[in-house]
Formats: structure tokens, C-alpha cells, sequence
């Protein structure tokens, strides 16, 4: 069943996209079962989009809510994104890291009071190590509170056409009322690729380095299955192992999602199932 979606400008910056799968039911799409070992919880969610026309290829609970995890993390760098395309922010800013953005769980960098960290290392920091304390320094930075931003970030999920995405926080780390759904992270995801493919090779970054260290990521994707060139992992206890993969072959795109698996690996392995299967599929 078609998956489209369509583009709009407004005011020259913000991308407007809209996906339509209501009806859509996995009887009606070639279902592929996942591996035993994906998810003994119920958490299982995912989507195969054909990321050059938005036809949807395969999907298993796509609009049920889920925690989104360290996927949150998109939506951060997207709005840090447009404030640079604005030229708000300079890619050569220094962020204050506050005594709030400091106390945030692992995963994280570690800063000492009254450290920063340069836009261009945050982004990098939170696109391959997904570092809690830097989200939160981001939001801070960009809005003026965490919370403000958390609000900025549903508003903009809400021109995206993420219809069932509500943030609470910059990070990801639980909330229960942060919740999003399989289809509106394949939504952001190829939002992201077509705002801003200038910025989008930081999704394809295996490791940085940060203080003289090489600091290295999480997507063990990259570089392990031919065609994968980002996007973000996560996970939370409540969420289980989740992505949202791009995957690029030259001729034909994928976006696939995948959420509530019980490890990275199965979780992986069921992404390189999905890929092999639907990748002859997309259009070329």
C-alpha cells in the first residue's frame, strides 16, 4: 500500500512532510516475522519506507506508541541544525555545559563546572556517542531551559507531520510522557537527510575525538552491512534497543525503523533481514 508523502516550504526554511498510513495493517503488507530473539516483551515495532518516494514496504505496529530512547537525540540536532542554517548559532560557539546538563545519567562525556563544548564536538557527541549531558547543554543553549526546548521540539515534530510524538526532554532518558511511534522517527529520519544533507555525513561517523581521545560510537551498522550510512541508535530499559537506519545504495534509499529489541544484536540482525529483503524492492 502507497507510503507518500509530499514537501512544502515555509517562510524558505521549515521542510513540511507528511506521511499517510492509516488503514495500513500489517495483512496488507508482505509481513516479516522477526527473529525469536528480537522482543519476548511486546515492545516490537518497526518500517521499511522507500526513502526516494515514501512508499511504505513493510511495517509491524508503526503507529503504536513506543519510548523513543536516544532517538530523541534526531529531533535535537535537527532544530540545533536550523538555528545554524539561520545563523543563530556558529559552528565554532563554545555551549556552557550548566550543573543540570552535568548530573544527566550515562551515556554522556563528563564535564568538570564551568566547562563548554564547541557546537561542531556537541553535534559529533551526539550523533555517535549519543552523550546525555550534551543534549541537555544543547537545549539549554538553543531555548534558554530544557523544557522550553522539549516544547520546541513536539512543535516542530507537529510541522514534520510526527502526529503521534510528544518530547519532554533533549536527551531521551525515560519519561513516561515522552513517547513517539516507528512511523514519525521514519518521518524525521528522512526529514533530516533532505533539510540537511550538508549536516547529514555526522550520522555516518563511526568515532570523534573529544580532549585527545577517540571517543567511539554505537551504530555497529556502519560499515557492516553495505549501503548503511547512519542514523541513530537507542535505548532505554523501557524502550528495549531501537534504530532508525538509512540505508543508500546509490539507486534505491531505505529508511527502516526498528524498536523494542532485547539486544543490539538481534535488533541488528533483524535491520540486515529487513534491508536484504526490501532493498530490491525500493525504486531505483
Amino acid at each position: 500500500m502507497p507510503f507518500s508523502f509530499s514537501f512544502f516550504r515555509r517562510a524558505a526554511v521549515f521542510l513540511l512532510l507528511a506521511i499517510a498510513v492509516a488503514g495500513c495493517t500489517t495483512t496488507e503488507i508482505e509481513a516479516v516475522a522477526p527473529t525469536t530473539t528480537l522482543d519476548t516483551s511486546g515492545r516490537y515495532a518497526a518500517i521499511v519506507v522507500d526513502a526516494r518516494n515514501g512508499r511504505m514496504l513493510y511495517q509491524a505496529n508503526a503507529e503504536a506508541e513506543r519510548y523513543p530512547a536516544s532517538l530523541t537525540k534526531m529531533m535535537t540536532l535537527y532544530l540545533l541544525f536550523e538555528a545554524i542554517d539561520a545563523g543563530k548559532i556558529s559552528k565554532t560557539a563554545e555551549i556552557p555545559v550548566s550543573e543540570h546538563a552535568r548530573k544527566q545519567p550515562p551515556s554522556k562525556l563528563g564535564f568538570k563546572s564551568g566547562q563548554t563544548i564547541d557546537v561542531d564536538t556537541a553535534i559529533r557527541a551526539l550523533a555517535t556517542k549519543s552523550a546525555n549531558d550534551v543534549a541537555v547543554a544543547v537545549g539549554e543553549y538553543i531555548a534558554g531551559s530544557e523544557e522550553v526546548f522539549a516544547a520546541t521540539m513536539t512543535a516542530k515534530a507537529r510541522v514534520l507531520g510526527m502526529r503521534n510524538t510528544v518530547f519532554r526532554n533533549a536527551s531521551g532518558l525515560p519519561d513516561d510522557g515522552q513517547h513517539t511511534t516507528a512511523r514519525d522517527m521514519a518521518l524525521l529520519g528522512m526529514a533530516l537527510r533532505q533539510r540537511f544533507p550538508h549536516y547529514y555525513h555526522y550520522f555516518s561517523e563511526k568515532d570523534f575525538v573529544f580532549r585527545g581521545k577517540t571517543i567511539r560510537g554505537h551504530n555497529d551498522l556502519i560499515g557492516r552491512v553495505a549501503g548503511v550510512d547512519g542514523i541513530k541508535t537507542g535505548y532505554v530499559r523501557a524502550s528495549g534497543y531501537n534504530i532508525v537506519t538509512s540505508v543508500n545504495n546509490g539507486s534505491r534509499r531505505l529508511i527502516v525503523v526498528v524498536m523494542g529489541g532485547d539486544s543490539a544484536r538481534s535488533r541488528n540482525d533483524h535491520v540486515e533481514e529487513l534491508i536484504q529483503r526490501y532493498l530490491p524492492q525500493a525504486g531505483s
